[in-house]
């Protein structure tokens, strides 16, 4: 990794400097992303500054899988998932599934995926997205690994494809939940958990959330960043570049709070102790 050409703290102004009342998990942070490249160390840096203090680095194809394995053995606190984002889902391959169930043999890797499906865009047709699905879903009831989920514009596809193998399965994550109130129902049937973004924070297309966040049971709920994507749009100051990272967990979880209507040290504790619990990390362990 380049030497970071960004200080510690010229990247975020004053007002986007803040902290946790508990330590946070960060569930999906796209840290293998280019755009970290050259400030990675100051980014992990001000996360932990922010008591962003564990991130599960999000692993969505073989060649990030394995850059999110050496980065968390690298940085004390950081893990894996390891999994095809079904936009990729064309390429799945008996040596691609056979990779895959090598990385999940990985002590820093703590969930398969991301995988799932996603209707909006099918960069991969739909029966790609099935068929590499349904192979991970596999992985993931042979290793026992929880389960990283993707879904987009098809939830009820996948609520029957879920229905069907929840028994073999551990736990599952639907990250990025963005879904509608029947969506959300159903994923509750499935005793599935939720991980919410800054999607809520969009007042264009995610004000739906506000609404369904008393819905989600608190012990059932995490939180995420999804970054560098997802940039909270009512940050209280600009953020230069747009680029968005795991210092700012902080104002998403209090955005939460602020719409369940319990306040924000109630809600990390919570969610912080879910993903230890789901992901089976270290429980004697802030970082």
């Amino acid at each position: 990794m380049a030497d970071s050409t960004a200080t510690f703290d010229d990247v975020l102004p004053e007002a986007l400097r803040f902290r946790s009342p508990a330590p946070l998990v960060d569930i999906g942070a796209n840290l293998t992303h280019d755009s970290f490249g050259r400030d990675l160390d100051a980014v992990i840096q001000r996360a932990r500054a922010a008591h962003v203090d564990t991130l599960i680095l999000t692993g969505t194809d073989r060649e990030h899988a394995e850059q999110a394995v050496a980065l968390a053995r690298q940085h004390p606190g950081l893990y894996a998932t390891a999994g095809i984002h079904p936009h990729d889902a064309s390429s799945w391959t008996p040596e691609l599934a056979r990779a895959m169930a090598a990385l999940h043999q990985e002590p820093e890797v703590v969930a398969v995926g991301e995988c799932g499906l996603d209707f909006n865009r099918n960069f991969s047709t739909p029966a790609d997205q099935e068929r590499a699905f349904e192979a991970q879903l596999g992985l993931a009831a042979e290793s026992g690994l929880p389960l990283f989920v993707h879904e987009r514009d098809a939830g009820r596809r996948m609520q029957e494809i879920l229905h069907a193998w929840r028994d073999d399965l551990s736990q599952v994550v639907v990250h990025c939940f963005t879904g509608e109130r029947e969506t959300l129902y159903g994923y509750r049937d499935l005793d599935l958990h939720i991980g919410l973004t800054g999607w809520l924070c969009d007042e264009r297309r995610g004000h739906h959330l506000r609404d369904l966040v008393r819905e989600i049971p608190l012990d059932r709920l995490m939180v995420e960043t999804d970054c560098p994507y997802l940039v909270p749009r009512n940050l209280p100051a600009k953020l230069k570049g747009r680029r968005h990272e795991p210092a700012l967990l902080p104002w998403i979880v209090r955005e939460i709070a602020h719409w369940r209507g319990i306040d924000e040290q109630t809600l990390a504790e919570a969610t912080t102790a879910t993903a230890r619990t789901f992901f089976r990390l270290p429980a004697d362990k802030d970082s």
